[in-house]
């Protein structure tokens, strides 16, 4: 009767552990909750990278990335909707070549894209596969691979980014991508400095690159928990202001 009694005891625990386990997309969706939720759709953001202005609004209920820095003297105006963008200089609309205009957007959409993840890791091109769980510090992480569609997956939807949810917190704690442009590579981030404002995450992050390009990027955090992994730059954020009531700049 003891037998039969811890028996089913067992067979209980270990379905309790079958059904707490979680699926890639319902990580990214506890992740996105505990870093924001809904505020990052009805919130205006604005923040400073490397001496040029980031901005996000809406207007009419359409999304609007922005940014502004000055150049030459004159004030250089980015603004970015639906995946078209317009330059103004001193307030004037100017004509970019099409060329051109893809490297703005590239660069206008990298800059935003990271500052609010996890926030995006939803959209339609993006496709979710778990890994497993590895360990980094000491701490449990649940490892994420994200691909993109190449339709809406933007100029680099064939990159590939690797994430770790903290199993506890379910907040990003770090991230790697492998690009393509120019001579390709790799990085890995390690956030730091996590501050809320007004109930959205945002974090710094150590940026990290492999001494050899040779290396896989599934294999990344285990090179970075051995320390192989080199200081290339730091990303920090300054003066980052959020707007809950939305309103046109």
């Amino acid at each position: 009767m003891k037998k039969l009694l811890l028996f089913a005891i067992v067979i209980s625990i270990i379905s309790c552990k079958q059904k707490e386990k979680l699926t890639a997309q319902q990580i990214i969706d506890k992740a996105i909750e505990v870093s924001g939720g809904e505020l990052y759709t009805t919130s205006e953001i604005s923040f400073d990278f490397r001496k040029i202005k980031y901005m996000l609004s809406y207007v009419s209920n359409r999304k609007q990335l922005k940014r502004i820095f000055k150049k030459d003297g004159a004030i250089v105006k980015d603004v970015l909707a639906a995946n078209k963008l317009q330059r103004f200089v001193n307030d004037s609309l100017i004509q970019v070549p099409d060329s051109m205009a893809v490297k703005y957007v590239n660069s206008v959409n990298s800059v935003h894209y990271f500052v609010y993840l996890p926030y995006g890791l939803n959209d339609g091109a993006v496709k979710k596969k778990l890994l497993g769980e590895v360990i980094i510090k000491e701490k449990p992480y649940y490892k994420i691979k994200v691909t993109f569609a190449k339709e809406g997956g933007g100029v680099d939807y064939d990159d590939t980014y690797i994430y770790w949810f903290n199993k506890e917190t379910f907040k990003p704690d770090y991230l790697a991508y492998e690009y393509h442009v120019g001579k390709g590579g790799i990085r890995f981030r390690e956030a730091y400095n996590e501050r809320f404002v007004e109930g959205i995450r945002f974090v710094d992050y150590y940026n990290l690159k492999p001494k050899s390009n040779t290396i896989s990027i599934l294999d990344i955090d285990e090179l970075y928990s051995n320390g192989n992994l080199e200081l290339l730059s730091k990303i920090e954020l300054e003066n980052v202001q959020v707007n809950k009531e939305i309103s046109q700049f």
